[in-house]
């Protein structure tokens, strides 16, 4: 198959062939996902931190690696503890701004050819504990300027603190 016939595939079908999305979403400037400006939140050379375009709940996030691994396993371990690291920080991060009561990491790279990430879904008071909040519906991402902006800021600067730059 060439590349205009696999522009044409779902991601299932991607998935289905051995192509991980995510690497085929880079190779080809979006062409899966979209414009991601109003999603992302942080990128480096090692990682990239962005809201959930069908999140299932409201400051849903991801943490991706940059460089195709199928799971932690496969990562390096100074890549592996970056994500543990801005993980811990985008939890708190997202319990000041959003006022949510937990945030719950989960990794599941579950398919023929995925690619490496974590979540981080927010849990609100109103809300029952428990695994059902990693399977909650998914919802349509909406943009919130003033949130996203905040945390924006607020990940920069703690990027900025990690590299010795502050």
């Amino acid at each position: 198959m060439d590349e205009k016939e696999l522009l044409k595939l779902s991601v299932g079908e991607l998935i289905d062939l051995g192509i991980c999305p995510t690497c085929f979403n880079r190779a080809h400037n979006g062409a899966l996902y979209g414009d991601m400006t109003d999603k992302m939140l942080y990128e480096d050379d090692n990682i990239e931190c962005f809201f959930v375009s069908s999140p299932r709940a409201e400051g849903h996030i991801c943490i991706s690696t940059i460089e195709h691994y199928h799971d932690m396993s496969e990562a390096p371990d100074n890549i592996n503890e970056k994500i543990i690291r801005f993980a811990k920080q985008f939890m708190m991060i997202l319990k000041e701004v959003y006022n949510c009561e937990r945030v719950y990491l989960c990794s599941m790279c579950d398919g023929p050819n995925n690619h490496f990430h974590v979540q981080l879904i927010p849990r609100y008071s109103h809300e029952k504990r428990g695994s059902n909040n990693f399977v909650k519906p998914r919802k349509t991402y909406v943009y919130d300027e003033k949130k996203f902006v905040k945390i924006k800021k607020m990940i920069e600067g703690y990027a900025s603190y990690e590299k010795g730059e502050i």
